[in-house]
């Protein structure tokens, strides 16, 4: 479902008439500085997902592995 221009103006109305004028850039600047950091967050969590994976594709010891010969 698309909001189309007339929704988004009964949107804004509406929540103009519940904050009020004065406290709108206010609450864009919260708004913005919370993207902002939740942004952030998801990209260090992605970035250590990244080091952990790389971690986790080292070869393993061989010698442990029954499936071989080099432990007989």
């Amino acid at each position: 479902m698309r909001l189309g221009p007339t929704e988004l103006v009964i949107i804004l109305i509406i929540v103009m008439l519940l904050f009020g004028a004065k406290r709108l850039p206010d609450l864009a600047s919260s708004i913005g500085t919370s993207m902002k950091e939740f942004r952030k967050a998801t990209k260090d969590a992605l970035e250590e997902d990244d080091a952990e994976g790389e971690a986790s594709e080292e070869p393993a010891d061989r010698s442990s592995d029954p499936d071989t010969d080099a432990g007989r």
